[in-house]
């Protein structure tokens, strides 16, 4: 297997901006597991079927066809890059991750993407399930509140004119308990994976620390010197 760098935590916590960053730097591929999930939602929905429906769910993981990269969330060649981050999407993203058969169809294409090269995954069980033996376990979280304030920032997730970081907070709340409490790949730590807590932090400085974390656990091969 190629070198995998999984990144994983609860929302808010910077994961997908620090993994955009840290993918950059590297020169590696990175991987949004989160989105592939939303993804699958909004196309469930779509198509008129219930988000808890695991036998329709699982045929359209199954058969999907996903571009996700840095720029865009392409599914069977409609952009969704925009319409994913809506606070419906973001439960019924939760519901559908819950479904174990929906969790092995993914998690297998997950895995095929180590296959073409090294990557930077994140998610909310990269290191525990989708690469228990990846070279780098990261594992971010922050406080409930700053959490809160930095997904009403992100213009990404179309919250600004949600209301209040409390609003925001209880959101986020009812997601972890969704995530945290699910049967099929719960988001919890990985027992070796590298603890950062980001609150207070910029994203330089969580960068740099992970970078750090990194560099003392592998020699990093660039993302275009390997295939």
């Amino acid at each position: 297997m190629n070198a995998v760098i999984a990144i994983d935590g609860p929302s808010g916590a910077g994961k997908g901006t620090v993994a955009r960053a840290v993918a950059r730097t590297l020169a590696w591929k990175h991987v949004d597991t989160g989105a592939m999930y939303r993804a699958v939602a909004w196309k469930t929905r779509e198509e008129g079927y219930r988000f808890d429906d695991e036998e329709a769910v699982t045929l359209i993981a199954s058969r999907s066809v996903f571009e996700v990269n840095d720029l865009k969330v392409i599914i069977d060649g409609y952009d969704v890059t925009t319409a994913i981050r809506t606070s419906e999407i973001d439960v019924a993203a939760a519901t559908v991750a819950r479904l174990p058969r929906v969790r092995e169809v993914l998690v297998a294409r997950q895995r095929n993407y180590a296959a073409l090269g090294p990557v930077v995954m994140e998610g909310r069980d990269i290191g525990t399930v989708v690469f228990p033996k990846a070279s780098v376990k990261i594992y971010l979280d922050a406080s409930p509140k700053e959490r809160a304030k930095r997904r009403l920032k992100d213009p990404a997730h179309g919250l600004s004119s949600a209301g209040t970081v409390g609003f925001v907070a209880k959101a986020l709340q009812t997601r972890d308990a969704l995530d945290r409490t699910r049967q099929a790949s719960p988001l919890v730590r990985a027992i070796d994976a590298t603890f950062i807590d980001t609150t207070g932090l910029s994203i330089d400085d969580v960068v740099s620390r992970v970078m750090q974390v990194i560099r003392e656990k592998i020699t990093i091969p660039r993302g275009d010197d390997l295939v």
